[in-house]
This record gives structure tokens, sequence and C-alpha cells, in this order.
């Protein structure tokens, strides 16, 4: 039985893009199995980009994001491979149970951030405006509806 990953490589930055290229068909060639004829479904060149921290005193690695479906027996090689190949820095392989990620061009600033479920249930959120405590409720519609303002905690000065 086949399973859905996502592979995240981050290669030495002093590589090429064609021996980057190369070690990635090699690697690929190591899921290949019975069940799939072609088991890489999508493959993204992030470019290079600074680590955030220095792995083997490099601050600049080559990122690559290949999402592919094959058997969990085959990840074994697969890894093993990878941790031989001095040009891969790091790499992670995760399994993909989930729908694909939607990205959004939506701007904080625009539109605060509201959490929404993915069941269908409202979700509620509390945000302050001028010293007053609104409640309000978000749909899985994306309007949000204003419950009602609540007052504010009395302090311990105003109890005495």
């Amino acid at each position: 039985m086949t399973r859905e990953y996502e592979l995240v490589y981050i290669f030495d930055s002093t590589l090429e893009e064609a021996p980057i290229n190369e070690r990635l068909e090699r690697f690929h060639e190591l899921l290949k199995c019975p069940e799939s004829s072609e088991p890489i479904s999508g493959i993204n060149h992030w470019g290079r980009r600074t680590l955030a921290y220095d792995i083997d005193g490099k601050d600049v690695g080559y990122y690559v994001v290949v999402q592919f479906e094959t058997r969990p027996d085959l990840l074994g090689e697969l890894e093993r491979a990878l941790k031989l190949d001095e040009a891969v820095l790091r790499y992670l392989v995760v399994l993909n149970e989930g729908l694909k990620p939607v990205t959004a061009a939506v701007s904080e600033e625009a539109e605060p951030a509201t959490a929404e479920s993915t069941d269908g249930d409202a979700v509620k959120s509390e945000s302050t405006t001028d010293g007053e405590a609104v409640q309000s409720e978000s749909t899985t519609d994306g309007e949000a509806a204003q419950v009602a303002p609540t007052e504010p905690a009395a302090s311990e000065e105003e109890k005495e």
C-alpha cells in the first residue's frame, strides 16, 4: 500500500542546479515501486535561502520540496542515501495526511487573522477595543458576527 509523503531537502548552496537535479533523480529512483509508475507528484525548487542557523559552517542552503507517493518500506533506503550524500545538509520526510496547502494572499493588516475550525463549527474569539472586551463569533462562511460587548472586570480599587 502506498502513502503520500512530502520531503524537504536542503542542499549545499555551492552546488549548481544541474548537479542538484542529478542527485534528485538518483534519490527519486529509490522511491519507485510497481504500484505507482511515477512516484513524484510535485517538485518545487525554492532556491537559495539563508539558514536559521549555521549547518556545517554554512549559512545558506538550496531548498527543494518534493511531494511523492511510495511504500513506507522504501523510505529506509532513501534516508540511508540522503545521509551518505555530503551535499545534503538536512532533509525532512513527513507523511502527507491532509488536504493540499492553499496559499492565501491576504495581508495581516487588511484582515485580522481569525481561527476557523475545519469541522464546520463556529469559533469564538475575544478582542479588546478601547478598553471594552468585545466577543465575536466567526462562522465557516468567514463573516464575524458581534455577539455582545462585555464589561471589563472591576479592579480591586473599584470594589472597595
